[in-house]
């Protein structure tokens, strides 16, 4: 959120990649998302304005300021130069929000966890899980695999439902669901236990942890 935010439009799949998140907006509506609060930097502001200094730093606290068309700090009818005050963005809700450089924007996250995107962290840590059994086995990195997982029911619908992502990043040409001897335990999720067990795609030689 800036007042210039649509400059960075072109970056958005960058900004996306590099931070991971599924979407980014962007708005010019500052006064949405937040406001802009004045401090006056009396001891610069002071030799020049003599007393009438607290007259600025009065309207300042009142919000009774202004910037003019061409950019003039205005306070209680006062001019107030660079360096004699600080204008900074703050978010009205501060909780998951940073400022950019200069406070010319701020950087707003939604951390809402909807069960769509629950399901997507689950099927992540089941690749993470599936990679660290691939390693403990010894398996050359182009090495595919059939897999077989083991995991409560919800754990397996998030399992299914981006099955394709999970065989695309483990390199499972074959993906069943059901009880697994000797396997690979593993943790997805809010601590849910699943158990994961590989086959060497050409020969078929199992592996697992004995």
């Amino acid at each position: 959120m800036a007042v210039d935010a649509q400059r960075l439009a072109d970056f958005t799949d960058v900004i996306r990649d590099e931070v991971n998140v599924k979407e980014v907006d962007f708005t010019d509506d500052v006064a949405a998302h937040g406001r802009f609060e004045v401090v006056v930097n009396a001891s610069v502001a002071g030799p020049r304005l003599g007393k009438d200094v607290q007259t600025a730093i009065r309207a300042v606290k009142a919000g009774e300021w202004t910037r003019t068309l061409d950019g003039r700090m205005v306070a209680g009818g006062l001019e107030l130069l660079e360096g004699e005050y600080e204008s900074k963005l703050v978010s009205r809700d501060p909780g998951a929000t940073a400022e950019l450089p200069s406070s010319s924007g701020l950087v707003l996250l939604d951390t809402t966890v909807t069960p769509e995107l629950a399901a997507e962290g689950i099927a992540r840590d089941l690749v993470r899980t599936v990679q660290q059994a691939r390693r403990e086995a010894g398996l050359d990195v182009s090495d595919h695999i059939a897999l077989t997982i083991e995991g409560p029911g919800p754990a397996v619908a998030a399992f299914q439902t981006h099955e394709r992502f999970v065989a695309a990043e483990t390199l499972a040409d074959g993906v069943t669901y059901g009880a697994v001897q000797n396997g690979f335990p593993g943790t997805v999720g809010d601590g849910i236990q699943v158990t994961v067990n590989l086959v060497r795609i050409g020969p078929d030689v199992a592996l697992d942890d004995d």
